[in-house]
């Protein structure tokens, strides 16, 4: 169990009443090399994992595919952590570059990390901070949402070799039409298409079915390999 006074122990602690979708969120700002960052946190009833989940570019944290992933993550009993990179904090929409980015992304890791396992994910920019900082985290997984393969209309400008840097198991849900690609499956990367474009807003339960049932994967998984 984590320890009472500890941000995970804090995630961890909280109960939701019966029959609500989560408790109270917990919100915090947290310091970082690059300025202060955000964290959302949604505590899970009983939870077994820890899942930090990053905003796009321009977006923030209540977009509506990491609002479903959250609600998904809440009803397998993994907790949610919803951060905000500090360019957004501060009031920007130009994102920092991306040293910036996975700098401030793994202070945030450092702060919450416990005793529980931590599962890495975002959407689109987020995403891709996440694969890039998964190895150094220490990540048990990834959750890719709407990952930007290659700018539009640019396919040899792609972003796969930061999609393929994991080592854990990573879950991509991707539009049918997003113009920003859409990957492969690959050995340790399992790939839902679902209708519709980047934005991931067309087949909300289709989102929270992927991410449920790659989660319930994962604690299934025969150990030494289960992360869970």
């Amino acid at each position: 169990m984590p320890a009472p006074g500890s941000p995970q122990g804090h995630i961890a602690a909280a109960r939701p009443e019966e029959g609500a979708p989560a408790a109270i969120p917990w919100v915090e700002l947290v310091p970082t090399p690059h300025g202060p960052a955000r964290t959302t946190a949604h505590p899970a009833a009983d939870a077994r994992a820890v899942l930090l989940l990053g905003h796009g570019a321009g977006g923030g944290i209540t977009a509506p595919d990491l609002l479903g992933a959250t609600r998904a993550a809440l009803a397998v009993d993994v907790s949610v952590v919803l951060v905000e990179q500090p360019y957004r904090v501060a009031g920007r929409r130009a994102p920092a570059p991306a040293g910036q980015l996975d700098a401030a992304w793994l202070a945030v890791v450092e702060h919450v990390r416990g005793d529980l396992p931590l599962l890495f994910g975002g959407r689109s920019s987020g995403a891709r901070v996440a694969c890039r900082t998964a190895t150094a985290g220490g990540a048990a997984g990834v959750l890719c949402l709407a990952f930007p393969v290659h700018p539009p209309g640019r396919p040899d400008k792609d972003r796969l070799a930061e999609l393929a840097a994991p080592t854990v198991p990573v879950l991509v849900v991707q539009g049918e039409r997003d113009p920003f690609g859409r990957p492969e499956p690959a050995p340790g990367r399992e790939v839902v298409l679902l209708r519709g474009d980047h934005s991931l807003k067309s087949d909300a339960p289709g989102l929270r079915a992927a991410v449920t049932s790659w989660l319930a994967t994962l604690s299934r998984s025969p150990a030494p390999a289960s992360p869970l």
